[in-house]
């Protein structure tokens, strides 16, 4: 491996099997043992489909992983961006050295810290001052150099007044907030960031993002950051691969990934999805059926047509004030909206099939591509079950020839002028 790589992937592959703890049972396992008692290749590697959650598939096996192969130089900002299931989370974890490769290698030179999820590495027992001790041996250093680091750490998480409280009792902010400074600040020569940094507030994410950006470009250090943001991803990563189903589709400069991303996002017929039997989205409280976006009157979606967003789902709980929200997003993560409603007024919630309605008036959003986010409720208080991205839509630009021209801006109303000739 030359002296400039720091990280490099070699036709890296990971396997699940559907529904077991691990990947087989005694008589695969036996099966595996006699292949190789043979010289044979292990039988399984040879069948499973790809990671595909929109269909139910034929095999109890499945790739979150086929075939990857990348490098990452010293120093470097590579980013990881693809929709949800892709494989994004499983490629850290591989990395991380959390769980081992089905086949192929993984080659690194340097310590590796990691923030994969909330509360990643922390023992709920100790206290934040005595987890920063436990992580920084774990990464090899002394007790001098982690003391060394220890109140630069506790001030840029700001969780100075509760150091010495156990960890159990942090806030999911507060345990990002941490992990994430140790993994910053305990040197290691490649940091591996995942999506949880989403879980901190706005002003802490901008710390953070400064942080990554002195770790790689004033100490030379290698950073891979996976994100849904892709203003974040722009601003950070020097170069990015594209995950989709398991394998790499797209690989290059930042601008160029991000931008055949959201070239492909939208994809025909993503106005509607449907679902059926346990292929559902949802959790033991719920079950979307499906979600459709249409104009309100006949033809396409553009900006005088107006949208009907529809979606139905399958509710389990009863006796509860049951509600529900919609976020639309651009497909660079900028909020157009965020609005809610009461399903039942009391908590009188049944079993059964509710249906949602949502009207956006015409010649209010502007062309473009947009994806939505469906948040459900419980009394006010409590969350139910949340899914980003669950679909798609493009708006198109008005057909009339004398608004067609595309302007700037995520809103394009129509307005009432008053002129004069004074």
């Amino acid at each position: 491996m030359s002296k400039n790589i720091a990280i490099k992937v070699e036709n890296l592959s990971k396997q699940y099997r559907l529904g077991q703890v691990g990947t087989g049972t005694i008589s695969h396992d036996i099966n595996r043992w006699w292949h190789l008692m043979r010289g044979k290749e292990d039988p399984y590697l040879k069948i499973g489909e790809s990671n595909d959650r929109t269909s139910k598939g034929n095999s109890e096996y499945v790739w979150a992983l086929r075939d990857i192969n990348f490098e990452v130089e010293k120093g470097e900002v590579l980013g990881i961006i693809g929709k949800n299931g892709a494989g994004k989370s499983t490629l850290l974890k591989l990395l991380s050295k959390v769980t081992s490769p089905t086949t192929g290698a993984i080659k690194t030179k340097g310590r590796i810290a990691s923030l994969l999820e909330v509360g990643t590495g922390f023992h709920p027992e100790m206290t934040g001052r005595e987890n920063i001790y436990m992580n920084g041996t774990i990464m090899g250093m002394s007790r001098q150099e982690i003391s060394a680091k220890l109140d630069e750490i506790v001030e840029f998480a700001g969780v100075s007044r509760y150091i010495d409280t156990p960890v159990k009792r942090y806030s999911s902010g507060m345990t990002v907030r941490l992990g994430f400074s140790i993994a910053a600040h305990l040197e290691p020569e490649i940091l591996i960031v995942d999506e949880v940094l989403a879980v901190g507030d706005a002003e802490f994410q901008k710390k953070a993002i400064g942080k990554m950006q002195d770790v790689s470009k004033g100490q030379g250090r290698t950073v891979l950051f996976v994100s849904h943001n892709m203003a974040s991803v722009k601003s950070l990563c020097t170069r990015a691969i594209l995950l989709e189903n398991g394998t790499v589709t797209y690989e290059g400069k930042v601008i160029d990934v991000i931008k055949y991303y959201q070239d492909n996002l939208v994809e025909d017929n993503m106005s509607f999805k449907e679902w059926s039997g346990d292929n559902r989205p949802g959790n033991e409280f719920l079950k979307i059926n499906n979600v459709r976006v249409e104009p309100i009157n006949s033809g396409v979606i553009d900006v005088e047509s107006g949208i009907n967003l529809t979606y139905e789902f399958e509710h389990f709980k009863e006796n509860t004030l049951l509600s529900s929200t919609v976020e639309l997003s651009t497909i660079e993560e900028v909020v157009v909206f965020h609005a809610g409603c009461q399903i039942t007024p009391n908590k009188d919630s049944k079993y059964g099939t509710y249906q949602v309605k949502l009207e956006i008036p015409a010649n209010l959003l502007n062309c473009g591509k947009y994806k939505l986010k469906l948040i459900f409720g419980e009394n006010s208080k409590y969350l139910l079950y949340q899914i980003t991205d669950i679909l798609f839509f493009e708006i198109e630009n008005s057909t009339n020839k004398l608004n067609s021209l595309k302007l700037p801006g995520i809103i394009k109303p129509k307005l009432n002028f008053s002129t004069q000739l004074l």
